[in-house]
Order: structure tokens, then C-alpha cells, then sequence
């Protein structure tokens, strides 16, 4: 099979948008956004060798977790999932043609969870290992889009669910490579991570403030990243971080729970008020919260404490230079 019939052997063959008015099949994709809806679009990228490993990853899963981690960045600014494109840079050699039929259905997996569309993409050779990029398209209310900039002295900090799973199952997937591929909720979360769009959609409809990121790169980034955006200081509680149930050394598991990354919950804050709307209607529609901090004034900056006693928190979020 040639490149060109492989793409027409992964084309959808129908669409679960009706304001796609083109996909696959000509030189560009061409969709109608609703009036009313500010639009949303992300890009990342999976390399191989330093996002997954065919040790590590089943190859339906590498396509989901590329996927999931760009809805997840659709799910932190509260916005719907719309349309996704897939861009493959494929090795000559070491990769089959048909190995990325896997891939591509991992991808359509989740993205029939969420009626995504797939509507175009690209496919090269390369000399080196795969490389896959994935843009996606989604859409929020006018004005209602969920920003990092929005936290303020006073606010509740919060989780979505907890963290650190995923980082345990990695360590056990590279100690133990294939053999330690399972269902148990560590391997299922490095391998098969589930965004967290519902939450973002109720914080977006809410129509509050809130200042929401997505856990890709673990929690004390995060927070950081929050703390710099909206010039505040925030507090981690060790004591209230969700627990994970996975037995490790203490010092282990509090690094995976906070530097881990890649659980894709969201890490959010709201006014105390605020909150506990939120709270109950995530309740209400079975999406525990979980209040894990606090924001107050104080220059952009992260703390941790554990029993009382408060320091510094630094370190946190992969970097690739």
C-alpha cells in the first residue's frame, strides 16, 4: 500500500459534525463556526524515544495519549471538542506502514468520545523514529474561555482528580517493559489517560471566574505557571492532594504527585464562594473536586506545605532543551 491509498484507508467515512463542510480529500479542510462561540486550537507533538517507547506504549495507545493530551488542553479553557488533524513523520525504517493503523485507531477511539472529526493532516518519511503531531480544534462560549491569568488573592486552589498515577505506572513500565502492560489503574493511566473535558464544560458554563491549567507537566509546574500569569502566590497542602493508592517510598510517591505530570486533570482557583457552586454542581453530575490549597498576594511563586511547616516549591515540567 502507497502513502496515498494508506490516507484513503484512514479517512473517515462519515462525520460527526455537521459544520464540517470539508475533510479529508481535498487541499485543506474546511469547517463553519457556530456565531455566538469563540474557537479554541492547540498542537503537541509525540516523538519516539522521548514520549514513548514501543517497550512502554501499545501502539493503540499512542495515538490516544497524543490525542488526550491535546483535548486536554481543549478541556483547560472549558471548551467542546471539535476536529482534529494528524500530522506523521514515519521512519524508513524500524516502522511498518501498518503498524500506524493502530496508532490512528487509538486516536479515533477517543475521539468518538467526544464526536471529534478527523479532517486532515500530513504523512513524510524520516530517517529517525516516528513523530506524530496532532492539532486540535474545539469551541467555547463568547467570553468564556477558562484563562490561567484569572486566579486572585483569596481564592480556593483545587484538583479535579488525583495525581501522580501516571508517573508510577511510567516507572514501573521502564523498569519492567512490556511485562508489566495491565489494567491497573497505574499502567492505565501513563497508557490510556482520560481528560478531563466535563469539568472544564461546567466551569466554562458557570460563567465565574476561574483560573483552570491542565496537568501535563505535574502540579508544582502548573501551579507556577498559574502563580506567574495571575502575579500571586500559591499554596500547596500536602495533607489534602488526593491519595493515589499506589504504595511507594513517601519522598517517591510526593515527586510523582507533584512533578509527575501527565495525569491531564485540571488544577484550578476560585473564590471560596465560587467554589463551592462548582462543587455542587460537579456533585451533582458525579465529578468530585477536591480543595488541595489557597491563593493570597505575594509575588509569583509556589509554596508547599506539609504539616504546618511551609517552603519554596520549585523544580517540575519536562524540558526538551
Amino acid at each position: 500500500m502507497n502513502e496515498f491509498d494508506w490516507i484513503r484507508s484512514i479517512a473517515p467515512t462519515h462525520h460527526h459534525r455537521s459544520s464540517v463542510i470539508q475533510g479529508i480529500g481535498d487541499d485543506a479542510a474546511v469547517f463553519r463556526p457556530r456565531n455566538g462561540w469563540d474557537m479554541v486550537t492547540a498542537v503537541d507533538s509525540f516523538s519516539e524515544g522521548v514520549h514513548f517507547t514501543k517497550d512502554t506504549m501499545p501502539l493503540d495507545a499512542v495515538g490516544y495519549k497524543l490525542l488526550a493530551a491535546n483535548v486536554s488542553d481543549l478541556a483547560a479553557m472549558g471548551a467542546v471538542p471539535l476536529y482534529y488533524l494528524v500530522s506523521a513523520a514515519i521512519p524508513a525504517t524500524g516502522w511498518k506502514l501498518s503498524e500506524l493503523d493502530p496508532v490512528y485507531a487509538g486516536m479515533k477511539r477517543l475521539g468518538d468520545a467526544y464526536s471529534m472529526d478527523l479532517i486532515g493532516g500530513d504523512t513524510i518519511s524520516t530517517g529517525n523514529g516516528l513523530v506524530l503531531t496532532i492539532t486540535v480544534i474545539g469551541r467555547v462560549e463568547q467570553d468564556r474561555r477558562l484563562l490561567r491569568s484569572s486566579a486572585r488573592p483569596g481564592d480556593v486552589l483545587f484538583l479535579t482528580g488525583p495525581v501522580g498515577l501516571a508517573a508510577a505506572g511510567l516507572s514501573r513500565l521502564l523498569a519492567q517493559g512490556k511485562s508489566a502492560w495491565s489494567k491497573e489503574r497505574d499502567i492505565e493511566a501513563h497508557q490510556y489517560p482520560v481528560p478531563h473535558v466535563e469539568y472544564g464544560r461546567v466551569f466554562a458554563e458557570s460563567g465565574l471566574r476561574v483560573a483552570i491549567n491542565d496537568v501535563s507537566d505535574g502540579i508544582a509546574h502548573e501551579a507556577e505557571e498559574i502563580a506567574e500569569a495571575s502575579n500571586v502566590a500559591v499554596t500547596i497542602i500536602r495533607e489534602r492532594l488526593p491519595e493515589t493508592g499506589i504504595q511507594a517510598e513517601s519522598s517517591k510517591l510526593e515527586d510523582w504527585m507533584l512533578r509527575g505530570g501527565e495525569d491531564f486533570v485540571l488544577i484550578g482557583a476560585a473564590s471560596e464562594a465560587d467554589y463551592l457552586g462548582l462543587e455542587k454542581t460537579c456533585a451533582e453530575q458525579e465529578l468530585p473536586l477536591y480543595r488541595i490549597g489557597f491563593v493570597e498576594e505575594g509575588n509569583a511563586q509556589v509554596v508547599i506545605e506539609r504539616n504546618g511547616k511551609r517552603e519554596r516549591l520549585t523544580g517540575g515540567g519536562y524540558s526538551h532543551f
